[in-house]
């Protein structure tokens, strides 16, 4: 009777270690990923140093219509906050909240939205200062377009995208339309959040990642924001 084959310590270590290696690129790749807030644009919703889980398959794109079919790929919403190529350097990625959607006409008055025509309610934004505040000031030029922008219609498969932090966010007026294929997935939930100062992100090199590094350890407990810890992103 032959004698059965038995797989040696180290090769099932080696197979186990291979497996969870692979698994775990697959789900960082589509399913899903983490994402740091460096500034301050979606203030006061996402602060810096929030750190935040992103469902990347959601919005996955798809080759054909039968992966369309068989994937369950979600539909984009005005009021969702995404993570996404940014269109002047697809290799970095920004995190704006969708306000318009394709063939809508939108338009920015005294810095409030109006989808065609009808003003939009966003309870989640910050102003530095309120609507209208501003311009009793000074006079309100057209090239300010935190204060009045548009109106401009959205084309098909494309999006407009803002910072919660109105006042104080790089977005599509700027930079105009997202196209649906920059999009990398939507923000799901905060798994932890760290109060580092401003100066924190703005170094960069290996001597800034170590500094970095060595910051977080030495105040870990009391810089951790726990009461945003698992807080769901809407």
């Amino acid at each position: 009777m032959p004698k059965a084959f038995k797989k040696s310590t180290v090769r099932e270590y080696f197979e186990s270690i291979v497996i969870a290696v692979i698994l775990a690129l697959f789900i960082r790749t589509f399913v899903v990923q983490a994402f740091k807030i460096p500034t301050g644009s979606m203030e006061n919703n996402l602060l810096i140093g929030d750190h935040l889980l992103v469902n990347k398959f959601t919005f996955g794109p798809t080759a054909s219509p039968f992966e369309r079919a068989l994937l369950p790929v979600g539909t984009v919403k005005r009021g969702d906050v995404l993570v996404f190529k940014y269109p002047v350097e697809p290799d970095r990625d920004f995190i704006k909240r969708v306000v318009g959607l394709p063939g809508e006409t939108l338009e920015l008055r005294q810095k409030r939205v109006y989808i065609n025509g009808k003003a939009l309610d966003e309870p989640y934004v910050h102003f530095l200062e309120p609507p209208g505040a501003s311009s009793a000031l000074h006079e309100v030029t057209s090239s300010d377009v935190r204060e009045q922008y548009g109106p401009v219609t959205v084309p098909s498969d494309q999006y407009f995208m803002m910072g919660d932090n109105r006042d104080n966010s790089q977005d599509s007026r700027y930079w105009g339309f997202l196209r649906r294929d920059y999009i990398k997935g939507k923000a799901l939930v905060i798994y932890w959040s760290y109060e580092a100062g401003r100066e924190d992100y703005q170094e960069e090199g290996a001597g800034a990642t170590l500094k970095g590094l060595a910051s977080v350890f030495a105040h870990f407990f009391t810089r951790t924001r726990w009461d945003r810890m698992l807080h769901q992103i809407r």
